[in-house]
């Protein structure tokens, strides 16, 4: 059989979708100035689905900073992989301002997070070695985990008791060999919300031998005293073996780090492929990083406005009876009841006659009924598009409860 004929026999279960929703429901296209009001399709909507959590996309500072080093330098700057002919003194004063925010000794800047976190994983771990990881973990650390040739031994969502029989599994099976083990899970999860047990976890150090690994792309620049992230927020930011962080969220650009002890990320920096035969992170993007790090630390009040936000969008959605399940993050999902054609109909409902635009996640991610419209409060929006977006999904709700959405397929746009 002809590879592609296989291929279009069956688009996945998303792609099977895609004659109806590609534009709208799929691959929309937001225009006009990154903000809390965007553009969809020509008309302006409250906008929740992006991670822009500290209004940093549009700060002017941030937009200056971007502009000059893009014209002083152009998007080639530097030409090569890293180790070869990519590095620069800015990319070396990054780690170090990252570091130390941080708190950890050294850092490696990486191209992208997901083929970041993927090839940490890669190359920390080999054959013989044990990897034990939330059931909720992102799809890169998924992708990473099938680069392993060794065993992986899945626990379930922040559940320590089931984390700690995956632990003496891992422990029995490495017994006598050279192998070692890796816990991996998240400082937020990013479709929940809720934080991971990272406290609950660096605990139990003191009684198994694992090296801790947390991806908190949603907690960089959102959690903590400082904005450090979940394992401050938590107090264990020390107990932490490797922090994964990315750019990409509160940071409003693209690119990541990780940071732990210095000769740990060496190793990472001399033994990661996806840097070592990558281009280098090009010099306007690492400048304009620098001044996102620097925002993030000397304005407290931008997180102290996302908060205030996020407070209010969600005790606004409790006292509504909406559940948002046990978030304790930025991220505010709402969890509903309903098939594929009913929650694409509410969300046009949403989007066409409330100008609320928003993120909804069916099937397959989730199981088939139920419904989960996620929303990102941002340090940007105001008490107006919060009573707007309350507004619409109490009525939207209500319509739903009262089947006015049951529609039979996916509504053509």
């Amino acid at each position: 059989m002809d590879i592609f004929e296989k291929l279009l026999k069956h688009m996945g279960p998303i792609g099977e979708h895609s004659d109806r929703a590609h534009g709208y429901f799929a691959f929309p296209k937001l225009e006009g100035e990154i903000g809390p009001r965007m553009k969809f399709r020509g008309n302006e909507k409250i906008v929740w689905s992006l991670n822009n959590y500290l209004g940093l996309a549009n700060h002017p500072e941030v937009r200056a900073t971007d502009a000059k080093a893009a014209a002083d330098f152009g998007l080639a700057m530097p030409m090569g992989a890293r180790m070869m002919s990519g590095n620069t003194n800015y990319h070396e004063k990054l780690e170090k301002e990252l570091s130390d925010f941080m708190g950890k000794e050294d850092t490696s800047l990486l191209n992208y997070g997901y083929q970041g976190i993927m090839s940490a994983i890669d190359a920390i771990c080999g054959r013989r070695d044990v990897i034990v990881y939330d059931a909720e973990c992102h799809a890169s650390i998924i992708d990473g985990l099938r680069l392993h040739q060794g065993h992986r031994y899945v626990f379930k969502h922040n559940d320590i008791e089931d984390l700690e029989k995956q632990l003496k599994r891992a422990e029995d099976l490495i017994k006598g060999t050279s192998g070692g083990i890796l816990v991996i899970t998240e400082g937020v999860f990013g479709m929940a919300g809720d934080q991971g047990k990272l406290k609950e976890i660096a605990a139990l150090k003191d009684k198994y031998e694992f090296r801790f690994l947390v991806d908190d792309a949603h907690g960089f620049g959102t959690m903590g005293k400082t904005g450090a992230g979940t394992g401050e927020e938590q107090g264990v930011q020390d107990k932490i073996d490797l922090l994964f962080n990315t750019f990409a969220k509160s940071g409003a650009s693209i690119g990541a780090f990780i940071s732990g002890e210095k000769q740990i990320i060496n190793f990472l920096r001399y033994n990661m492929r996806s840097q070592i035969f990558a281009k280098s992170v090009p010099l306007p993007l690492v400048i304009g990083h620098l001044k996102r790090v620097e925002l993030m630390r000397e304005h407290p009040e931008m997180k102290a406005k996302l908060w205030a936000n996020v407070n209010k969008l969600q005790s606004g959605l409790k006292e509504r009876g909406f559940n948002i399940g046990s978030t304790n993050s930025p991220v505010t999902p709402i969890y509903l009841q309903g098939d594929i054609p009913e929650a694409t109909a509410m969300c046009l409902d949403l989007r066409e006659n409330y100008n609320v635009f928003c993120s909804i996640v069916v099937y397959p991610v989730i199981p088939k009924g139920q419904i989960i419209y996620r929303l990102i409060p941002t340090a940007a929006h105001n008490d107006e598009d919060i009573e707007l977006t309350l507004k619409a999904f109490s009525e939207t709700k209500e319509k739903l409860d009262k089947k006015v959405y049951n529609v039979a397929e996916i509504p053509m746009i």
